[in-house]
This record gives C-alpha cells, sequence and structure tokens, in this order.
C-alpha cells in the first residue's frame, strides 16, 4: 500500500520529535526546532498535531502501539484456558515495559505528567490500549471461564500484578540490568496465578457448596487459633 504524503510527513515529525524529546526532554525541545530538521512550516505541525503536548503523547504511544498490536494477538477469548492466554500476552507484555528505551520514555512521560499537563493526554490515549485487554477479560466472565466483575478494574488488577516483581526497582535505577527471560517468565507465572486465583469462577454444585463449607471452617479454625 503507497504511503500518502501527508501520512508520510507524519511519521517523519513523529520520528524527529520522538528522538528530540528523548535526548532532551519536553521543556527544551521546541516546535521550531523540530519543524527545522524535518522541514516546512509550524503550520504542518500543527496540522497534524493540535499543541506540543499532543505531539509529546503521541511520540510516547507511537512505539507502544506499533509493538502491543502484536501483544494484543495473544488474547483470543476463543482458548479453552484463559491462563495460557495471559501468559502470552504478560510475557510480550513485560518485555516490552522493561525494555530500556520504555522505561526511559516512562521516566520521561512520568516527569512531564505535572508540569506540562501531558499526564491526563497520555492516561486517556492508553485507556483505549487498555479496553482490548477488558474486551478480552469480559468474553472469558461471559463464558464463564473468570467469574463476573468489571472488566476495565480487571484490566488494572492484571496489568500491576505483571509489572509487581521487576518494574519499579527498573524504573527507580535501583538495578541497571535487564531482566533475563527466565526471570520475566516467572514473574509472568505468578502474576497470572494470582489474577486467575482472585478471578476464579465461582463454585457450583454440590462440589461447591463442599468448598465453600471447607473455606469457612478453615477461617474459623483460624480465628480461634489466632493465625
Amino acid at each position: 500500500m503507497q504511503v500518502k504524503k501527508s501520512d508520510s510527513k507524519r511519521q517523519a515529525i513523529l520520528a524527529t520529535a520522538y528522538r528530540l524529546f528523548r535526548g532532551q526532554g519536553f521543556e527544551k525541545t521546541s516546535i521550531a526546532e523540530i519543524r527545522a530538521e524535518v522541514g516546512g512550516s509550524k503550520a504542518t505541525i500543527y496540522s497534524h498535531f493540535t499543541s506540543k503536548e499532543a505531539l509529546f503523547v503521541e511520540c510516547v504511544l507511537a512505539a507502544a502501539e506499533n509493538y502491543m498490536e502484536g501483544t494484543l494477538r495473544h488474547l483470543d477469548a476463543s482458548r479453552a484456558d484463559p491462563g495460557v492466554a495471559l501468559r502470552d500476552f504478560g510475557t510480550s507484555f513485560l518485555n516490552f515495559i522493561c525494555s530500556p528505551e520504555q522505561l526511559e520514555v516512562r521516566r520521561l512521560m512520568i516527569a512531564e505528567a505535572a508540569r506540562s499537563g501531558t499526564g491526563k493526554l497520555f492516561f486517556d490515549k492508553i485507556t483505549t490500549l487498555r479496553a482490548h485487554v477488558s474486551a478480552f477479560l469480559s468474553a472469558c466472565m461471559a463464558s464463564g471461564t473468570l467469574r463476573s466483575d468489571d472488566p476495565d478494574l480487571a484490566a488494572d488488577h492484571l496489568g500491576a500484578l505483571l509489572e509487581a516483581e521487576i518494574l519499579e526497582p527498573l524504573l527507580l535505577r535501583v538495578r541497571r540490568d535487564s531482566p533475563a527471560r527466565e526471570e520475566i517468565a516467572l514473574a509472568v507465572r505468578r502474576g497470572v496465578t494470582a489474577f486467575l486465583r482472585a478471578y476464579a469462577p465461582a463454585p457450583t454444585g454440590e462440589s461447591g457448596l463442599r468448598s465453600r463449607a471447607k473455606w469457612r471452617t478453615g477461617r474459623t479454625t483460624a480465628r480461634s487459633t489466632g493465625t
């Protein structure tokens, strides 16, 4: 498919702005500097992006959207076992967000969120990506493989569990080395296991009644023994 001239110009603006934002930060990068490298006028840039803030957010999300397109393909609600889909998705997701480039971009976004007002713009955009995860979880809830609940909240819980073990030390530069494949696989397995336990379907029938009775007995015993 032939790329339109306007699309080509937009991609050139994004690539140049992304490089400058990463190298200099948001405040030190000007639209005039971007225009000087890309060519054309400021009006050309503003015909594609309504503001410097909007351009910044689009730069941050462009790489994520391109990568997440492949990652989201793992979320196939037709699979009998949602755990397989979630582990495949989680592995791809964690590999991406823990990459040196994405860690740098995330630090930049956090640093600029309050000063430039890009935080809300970024949040509004990222919810469109979360919607894909929510749709998968909603389908699993409808089929009974997950218990019925708010799929948006479930998507947030899933993301938090996947990030829990690894991301924060990397963001804060407590650790410098990238996580190995085995470490990511273990973190994903534990995160998805915790998620599936939290959203397991409610027991039904006689076996379900026995399970609930056993759970209540266990809680009573724990209270009486103080454990």
